[in-house]
């Protein structure tokens, strides 16, 4: 993956291992500025008179998450990585410790709430969102943004609404493909042997 430089007053982008698939880039930044740099992807090859070609399956192919918490409708929008034999939460992993990722692959993860939530402990207003997160060996922290529409590898920290705590289980089998959940209060992730989940209530 080809490194993008920026100023110091702007979002540093950070592949997680520019030895890896970049399915599961980190982010990361230097300041609060408002300031963002977007990341497209390359287009679709054409054909020749202009027709595009067909398309191979998406190596991380997006799936939407849906739930109800006390009558509010929650939906949650993401692509699917798959571990491919990778080490993935770790110090030195696919995803490293204590960075920002974008809890995914490709174009942002998305929150959508129909009615006010409470996330972790924290008032989230009914409407559309973006979700990264901060994977650690003990604990997480689901970051609950307010800009939308972007690329996973854009974030704006001065655009955090909330983050809260994610609790961390080792699970007993690892789980191949990265998958997110609304299961009864919670909004849960699993991907390898790692499961975490943030706690949903009305």
């Amino acid at each position: 993956m080809r490194r993008l430089a920026l100023p110091a007053a702007a979002v540093t982008l950070a592949a997680a291992c520019a030895s890896r698939q970049p399915a599961a880039e980190v982010v990361s930044t230097t300041t609060t500025t408002t300031t963002t740099t977007t990341m497209t992807p390359a287009p679709a090859p054409m054909a020749s008179g202009g027709a595009m070609t067909s398309m191979r399956p998406t190596a991380s192919p997006r799936d939407t998450a849906r739930g109800t918490v006390g009558g509010v409708n929650v939906l949650v929008d993401y692509g699917r990585p798959y571990k491919k034999g990778r080490a993935i939460f770790a110090a030195d992993g696919l995803v490293p410790f204590g960075r920002v990722w974008r809890t995914g692959a490709n174009a942002a993860t998305t929150l959508v709430t129909s009615g006010d939530l409470t996330v972790g402990g924290t008032r989230v207003p009914a409407g559309t969102y973006t979700l990264y997160t901060v994977p650690n060996a003990g604990a997480w922290q689901l970051v609950i943004n307010r800009q939308t529409g972007q690329w996973g590898t854009v974030y704006n920290q001065a655009q955090d609404l909330a983050r809260v705590p994610m609790t961390v289980a080792t699970l007993s089998a690892p789980v191949e493909q990265f998958t997110v959940a609304v299961e009864g209060n919670a909004l849960v992730m699993r991907w390898d042997t790692t499961e975490a989940r943030a706690t949903l209530s009305r």
